[in-house]
């Protein structure tokens, strides 16, 4: 990202004193282009024809809330970053989950607003930096890449809910009634989501693929693969323990198609 480059902005907010109040702070940064929704569907209408790069997001709305222009925008082929600007603390985690950049609480000061701006033009210019994802994968294929910027699940450990990073991630398994998150060290109790299916939803789009019925599996980490038997194939992920997944019958195909080899 070019130090001087333009960023799109949308600000959404159902209350016209909360929208120009924010909009006044927002026009210390001469970097800011600022444009205005006042509910979730205009939300959703401009980041579909305009594309902004970042959206500054209220959670409660009439209709639609904030996490809902949030889920839908992260199904586009080049979601912005969205950082949430509420008045209420009881979302802080949710939105981390949900792959929010930052969690303003109103009313919003101009040094706080200044810190989640400079935190938003890392993230821009790593995107803008960042390599073609054409680098060699498994039997030379290309690895996939996650878009939009950071994403985080959130996981539970000696009694505190901890956020760990999607790559970091090798596979996630249903383990009696919960769900383990792996990553190349440890396993946690993953926060949120029950269900595979859930967190399926909450990672749409990304690097991670239901290999089975009991795991999903970030294809970033899938070091090898090779047939098995009945038609099933066995993955093996990067982590010290080459840990070994069996990729069911029925989804060797899609597994293809996601690594493109068909």
């Amino acid at each position: 990202m070019n130090e001087n480059m333009t960023i799109r902005t949308l600000l959404v907010d159902d209350e016209p004193p909360a929208r120009d109040e924010l909009a006044y702070l927002l026009a210390s940064f001469p970097d800011l282009e600022l444009s205005e929704a006042p509910n979730a569907s205009g939300a959703l209408r401009a980041i579909r024809e305009d594309a902004p790069d970042l959206v500054f997001l209220d959670i409660q709305m009439p209709g639609r809330d904030g996490f809902y222009v949030l889920r839908e925008s992260l199904r586009m082929p080049r979601p912005p970053l969205f950082v949430f600007v509420t008045a209420y603390n009881a979302y802080a985690v949710r939105a981390f989950e949900e792959n929010a950049v930052d969690y303003l609480l109103k009313p919003v000061t101009l040094d706080r607003l200044h810190k989640s701006v400079e935190r938003v033009r890392g993230l821009l210019r790593g995107r803008a930096d960042a390599a073609p994802p054409q680098q060699p994968g498994v039997a030379g294929l290309a690895r996939t890449t996650i878009p939009g910027g950071l994403v985080r699940l959130t996981v539970e450990t000696g009694g505190r809910i901890q956020l760990v990073d999607a790559s970091e991630v090798t596979h996630c398994e249903r383990h009696d009634k919960r769900i383990l998150v792996h990553t190349g060290r440890d396993s946690y109790p993953c926060h949120g989501p029950t269900t595979l299916d859930e967190l399926e939803d909450r990672l749409h789009g990304l690097s991670f693929f239901r290999a089975n019925r009991g795991t999903v599996v970030n294809l970033e980490r899938v070091r090898e693969f090779s047939p098995w038997t009945a038609g099933k194939y066995c993955l093996v992920l990067d982590d010290d323990a080459g840990t070994e997944v069996t990729l069911s019958r029925g989804r060797v195909r899609d597994f293809k198609q996601r690594l493109g080899i068909l």
